[in-house]
């Protein structure tokens, strides 16, 4: 391991050019319950049980060159949520992807983002979802950014979270649902202590969270997994602890670390594992790959502590993340 370390800590640290995100030539065209229309004329039925009751699953897949990244994997999990909520999306897995391929080139994009949202579809305002005969199909594409780009050059600053993640018992974070009060909650406490301290630069805004389960090991962000390296080792919390089963972090599990050479373990820990880790970083769909550089913990959004983890993005997970865009920059962009 220390070779391969000291490998990875001579890397130059300049990554390949990044895919930018294409500008848009026209409205957005969006696919709607079978048909494509422009956004100003996209609409779902008031009484469609996605909105009233935020019953429905989505995933959030990139584009890169013109391909639909890991689609297979996006349409395993989209599947398997579906039936574990007893939904019938009513669509079969061919036609949802040529229903993507679809969207994409509608909207000329190249390297962008797929917001691919099922509902439970139009039914009466009580709970019942068997009143609800037809499942809601809504494909989005379009661009995403979600953090400035001084962000993934210096690493982010992010916030403990005081609430805790929603137990598995409860509603098992695995189902990537439509209903994400528990994360938005838990993102609010950073966007509002980013203000409470008068923070202005980009690269030092509070836009993510570190969340706990209720017993206090640490889960995940509030839309992205979390790695911590400690010694040349890289470590995630299971899904056991409560998280979503991220596409990319298993991009960077299963492949980006062998193909460095790096050891990765699944094990619960605490946060001051986190305070100790020699680097952390957050992956997802939307956020790809970004280094935390601090964690600030706060009560009742009264700054109680700033925990360094790094001075910037390190050698690791620069290592990781030049890799990432080397592949996703290719002309062999995964879709299995």
């Amino acid at each position: 391991m220390a070779s391969i370390t000291s490998d990875i800590g001579n890397q130059s640290g300049t990554l390949p050019k990044a895919a930018q995100p294409d500008a848009p030539t026209q409205e957005p065209m969006i696919w709607v319950n079978g048909q494509m229309m422009p956004k100003s004329q996209a609409s779902v039925s008031v009484f469609d049980h996605g909105l009233l009751y935020g019953d429905g699953i989505f995933e959030g897949i990139r584009v890169y060159n013109g391909k639909i990244f890991k689609l297979q994997q996006h349409m395993d999990r989209l599947y398997e949520c579906a039936d574990k909520i007893f939904l019938d999306i009513g669509v079969s897995r061919e036609e949802m992807i040529k229903i993507q391929r679809q969207c994409v080139q509608a909207n000329n994009i190249t390297n962008g983002y797929i917001r691919l949202v099922v509902t439970r579809g139009e039914g009466s305002l009580g709970l019942n979802p068997y009143q609800c005969p037809k499942a809601g199909v809504i494909c989005i594409a379009d661009t995403i950014a979600l953090f400035k780009p001084e962000m993934y050059e210096k690493g982010m600053r992010v916030v403990l979270a005081n609430r805790p993640k929603t137990p598995i018992e409860c509603l098992d974070p695995r189902v990537k649902t439509l209903n994400y009060l528990n994360n938005i909650m838990a993102k609010v406490e950073a966007i509002h202590l980013s203000k409470e301290l008068g923070i202005t630069k980009p690269e030092d805004q509070l836009l993510e969270v570190i969340m706990l389960s209720t017993d206090g090991k640490v889960s995940e962000g509030s839309g992205d997994n979390i790695f911590i390296i400690k010694d040349g080792k890289v470590f995630t919390p299971p899904s056991e602890v409560g998280i979503l089963e991220g596409i990319t972090r298993r991009f960077v599990k299963d492949e980006l670390c062998p193909m460095l050479g790096l050891e990765v373990e699944e094990k619960l820990f605490t946060i001051d594992e986190v305070y100790d880790a020699d680097e952390v970083f957050l992956t997802g769909s939307a956020a790809e790959m970004i280094a935390v550089r601090e964690v600030l913990t706060h009560d009742n959004l009264k700054h109680t502590g700033t925990h360094t983890i790094s001075e910037g993005e390190g050698p690791i997970t620069n290592a990781l993340r030049t890799k990432f865009r080397e592949i996703v920059t290719s002309d062999d962009v995964p879709e299995d």
